[in-house]
């Protein structure tokens, strides 16, 4: 994988199916079908994970005669941001046993196995319990799938020189990740509306089934690099991991068994970890005598979007804490006679991302090497989110205490959902072409940790919005979206040289 400094580093149009056949390992395989068996298998892991995510928020607020657990809108705000922020963390672990101790083919594999158990047990195990062990084995399963399944699409895309088949290509991958985003509560949250909480568990169990047999079946395709361990951990160095990581249980176990690790302040300390971890992974990437010093400068450009992009998806994944306690209090679900499925509300966010990809994805193309760079397109993106809550601050204030219509909260979840188009996948691409040769792996879960900063900034903004009158939240909310991304915008022309030559833009 090429590690100079790159023009389009963004998603690009273009038609990936064009790559001419390439052997990956096997006799005539086609990186096209590598690159699409592996955007089936994540669109059916995405479809699962969001198909639960979509409904769990509303498991813990819903009264017990609902189906529901009755926790506390605060409580459940911290535990689904720690769920979500967890969930991303663990990869950062997943990227670094994918990279010195297991191949990423094989980490994909046991992650799925381990997911598609998490979800059985929710779906047939009612109460605390079946729920905390569920959330665990997804936390654990999709650290091991995640960052290695995207390494493996770098590794199918590597063998093209043309840079828009490469963005175009991650575009795609990204597109199925939506569109599993979008199928899954919808599925999901029909599932829970008329028959209850755990059918729509199971349809996530059923999901994530599929995208391990989709796997399985794809195995055979994959670059003969996904079946290798790139950095070897050596083996008198490996016992030290086993101790590091039971030393790393006991103390999870002492915190919960003492009260020092409560629902309460999951998010918190997820946060924490995550913004520790980020600052692990670039002092160790910038000191090494493995980086050269053009891609030490990269990294150093890269840590502003890095930090941009974990408060973006903190108010992007707060349609699951704050938007949902405000779904449950403030919006009108009735029509007619039938209750429309919470879970539809926020499916409608990915559905506007997958539905404006390809034409953003072609206008890149059109523009060339005229369109913006990474850092105005973040810009764009945070500004964009900025003006959807300022959006909802208005409707807010415009209905004073009554209820808020659905049309209204529909249009801010289109209107926040379809910037991530300007995030998501520049993030995603930048990431995998500017990292380190002998950290690539790692690079791609740094990018992955700007999701667990921003899953448990948004358990943390949940309990805020408990915490303060909707006026003053929603204000905040706003005003911190729009500054970023105009501070981003003028300061576009420093970062942009930092990440290479002709990035200002």
């Amino acid at each position: 994988m090429s590690t100079t400094p790159h023009q389009n580093t963004t998603a690009a149009g273009g038609n990936p199916d064009k790559a001419s056949p390439e052997t990956s390992g096997q006799s005539g395989n086609s990186p096209r079908r590598g690159l699409w068996s592996m955007a089936f298998t994540e669109l059916w892991e995405r479809y699962s994970f969001y198909g639960l995510q979509g409904i769990l928020s509303f498991y813990l607020l819903y009264a017990l005669a609902a189906g529901g657990l009755a926790v506390a809108p605060a409580v459940a705000a911290g535990i689904v941001g720690a769920y979500g922020g967890a969930v991303y963390l663990s990869q950062i672990f997943g990227a670094w046993l994918g990279d010195r101790l297991v191949s990423p083919q094989h980490m994909v594999l046991s992650g799925a196995i381990v997911i598609t158990a998490g979800h059985l047990v929710l779906a047939f195990a009612p109460g605390f319990a079946g729920l905390g062990i569920g959330l665990v084995c997804i936390v654990v399963g999709t650290g091991a799938l995640k960052t290695n399944i995207t390494s493996i699409v770098g590794f199918v895309l590597d063998h093209n020189p043309d840079e828009r088949y490469r963005d175009a290509g991650f575009s795609y991958f990204y597109m199925a990740i939506n569109i599993g985003a979008v199928v899954g509560p919808l599925t999901t949250g029909l599932a829970q509306n008329e028959l209850g909480f755990h059918y729509g568990f199971g349809l996530a169990a059923i999901g994530m089934v599929a995208a391990l047999v989709q796997y399985l079946a794809s195995m055979k395709h994959l670059p003969e690099r996904a079946r290798i361990v790139n950095n070897p951990l050596p083996p008198n160095r490996r016992p030290l991991v086993v101790i590091v990581g039971l030393v790393f249980v006991a103390a999870v176990g002492s915190a919960l068994a003492t009260g020092l690790l409560r629902a309460e302040n999951l998010s918190t300390v997820v946060t924490v970890a995550a913004l520790l971890a980020a600052t692990a992974y670039f002092l160790t990437m910038t000191t090494s005598s493995a980086v050269t010093s053009d891609e030490r400068r990269r990294i150093l450009g890269y840590l502003p979007l890095f930090l941009a992009s974990g408060v973006y998806f903190g108010f992007l994944f707060q349609k699951f804490t704050a938007i949902s306690i405000l779904i449950t209090e403030r919006i009108d679900l009735h029509i007619g006679g039938w209750t429309f499925p919470v879970a539809w509300i926020t499916t409608v966010s990915p559905l506007a991302a997958v539905l404006i990809t390809p034409l953003i994805a072609r206008m890149w193309n059109t523009l060339g090497q005229r369109q913006p760079g990474p850092v105005t397109k973040f810009a764009i993106g945070l500004t964009q989110i900025g003006c959807a809550y300022l959006f909802l601050l208005i409707i807010s204030e415009a209905t004073g205490d009554a209820e808020i219509p659905l049309a209204l909260i529909l249009l801010f979840m289109i209107a926040a959902g379809s910037s991530e188009v300007f995030v998501g996948p520049i993030g995603l691409s930048l990431a995998t072409k500017i990292g380190p040769k002998k950290f690539r792996s790692q690079m791609v879960g740094l990018n992955f940790l700007t999701l667990a900063l921003g899953s448990s900034l948004a358990g943390l903004l949940g309990q805020l919005f408990t915490a303060i009158n909707n006026a003053s939240y929603f204000t905040v909310t706003a005003v911190c979206g729009i500054g970023i991304g105009l501070a981003l915008l003028a300061g576009r022309g420093p970062l942009g040289r930092l990440l290479g030559a002709g990035l200002e833009r």
